[in-house]
């Protein structure tokens, strides 16, 4: 090397001179150490359950509330039906047709409410047989009906796919053989 300076040697093949007792391995932890990391995992414990605790009470104070706003809500598409039936009441002395005609009017509202509240009517006759809508009470010999089909609604049934407040009562027409 002509300029007079010395050679420089990578960092690579420089040969490390550490002393032992250098800082590049770390301690082993004492038992102060441990017990200290051990408190303070069980206080890390204790404040999740504490949590987990008030996340079960807060969904609790929260369920009942949406429950009694849906009680509220049901009721409250009950109530013009209940006075319907008051005012039928009331006109009972009067023409047994227009009493009658009420009381049908005041039977459809009643239908549209359970309708309104995802519980429609079927009542259908000459459909076949379906045990996951219909409920037999009775079984007829009917020439005129297809076997094992609804051939009459003793009470009509409320709800639809997997929702059903209740199945229809039907007499089903009896295989012929």
């Amino acid at each position: 090397m002509a300029t007079g300076q010395e050679p420089v040697t990578p960092p690579e093949q420089e040969q490390r001179t550490e002393s032992p007792a250098s800082p590049a391995a770390p301690a082993a932890p004492g038992p102060e150490d441990r017990a200290a990391e051990v408190d303070e995992l069980r206080d890390n414990w204790r404040r999740a359950l504490a949590d987990l605790d008030n996340l079960r009470k807060r969904h609790a104070k929260e369920l009942e509330r949406v429950r009694a706003e849906e009680r509220a809500r049901t009721a409250a598409a009950w109530l013009p039906v209940l006075d319907n039936l008051e005012r039928a009441l009331a006109h009972a002395d009067a023409d047994p047709s227009a009493v009658l005609k009420g009381i049908e009017t005041v039977r459809d509202q009643a239908v549209e409410v359970l309708r309104g509240l995802g519980y429609p009517r079927h009542e259908e006759t000459g459909v076949p047989f379906d045990p996951t809508r219909h409920e037999v009470v009775g079984v007829v010999d009917d020439p005129g009906a297809e076997p094992n089909t609804v051939a009459q609604v003793v009470s009509p049934g409320y709800g639809a796919d997997g929702n059903q407040l209740r199945p229809a009562f039907v007499m089903v027409s009896k295989r012929q053989e």
